[in-house]
């Protein structure tokens, strides 16, 4: 079971360890990756000092650079929030993936090398047993790790690093806009097809699993208003003074 960022914290602390900005834009980009930390939720500076133990200029330095890598809106004297995308933006957010991930793939077919490819067939193992389990934030964390890996082995690191910046975007759209019926976003067949053409070295066919997966996923988004009112102190699993 994935641990609250409470733990986490616990863990470093325990380890002799400093909570510094960096580690902070960390744990906030992992829980809007693993979809804990829904988008529109408030960051308080003062809450967030009071969670992680640090100082609001830390907390500051840490909420400048999830700015920068487009996590949260952070506007003059209001308090920052994780971003919530519009409608359009979410269907310009998935066209850009799609392009950029298959051309990504395209270069990658018949040009892995067997451990990766291993690599990557496990964590797909690993996504499927987790949703059999019913483990969605297990499910998401193995996702998320082949991607990224694709994105890591892209032959263009100008593309890979585009890709890592849209795997983000695409995640904060999935976290805002999936449907509250559908219990996951596993989708069985799609990534098991990705990686028989990249191993078969079948450029199209891994750019064309790309794009179905992708679309795949758009269709199973409820594109409707949300409520994004959300606890921070349950998201923390914290309490504060």
């Amino acid at each position: 079971m994935s641990r609250t960022w409470k733990e986490d914290v616990e863990a470093a602390v325990l380890a002799g360890g400093k909570i510094s900005d960096r580690d902070i834009v960390d744990r906030v980009r992992h829980a809007v990756l693993t979809q804990r930390l829904p988008p529109g939720t408030r960051l308080p500076e003062v809450s967030l000092g009071e969670i992680f133990g640090v100082s609001r200029s830390v907390v500051r330095r840490a909420l400048t650079r999830l700015a920068a890598d487009h996590v949260i809106d952070q506007r003059p004297n209001q308090v920052a929030r994780i971003r919530a995308p519009s409608i359009a933006e979410t269907h310009e957010t998935f066209a850009a993936r799609r392009l950029v991930e298959g051309e990504v793939v395209a270069l990658l077919a018949g040009r892995v090398d067997a451990e990766s490819l291993d690599g990557l067939v496990r964590e797909a193992a690993s996504e499927a047993q987790a949703h059999a389990r019913q483990d969605e934030p297990a499910r998401i964390e193995h996702s998320l790790a082949l991607h990224h890996c694709l994105a890591d082995l892209s032959p263009n690191r100008v593309l890979g690093a585009m890709l890592t910046d849209l795997i983000l975007r695409t995640s904060i759209v999935i976290a805002l806009y999936k449907g509250a019926s559908l219990a996951s976003c596993y989708l069985a067949e799609d990534h098991p097809r990705l990686l028989e053409a990249l191993r078969d070295g079948d450029a199209e066919g891994a750019r064309s699993a790309v794009v179905k997966h992708l679309d795949n996923l758009l269709n199973l988004l409820d594109l409707g208003p949300r409520d994004t009112e959300t606890d921070l102190k349950a998201i923390f699993g914290a309490a504060t003074a």
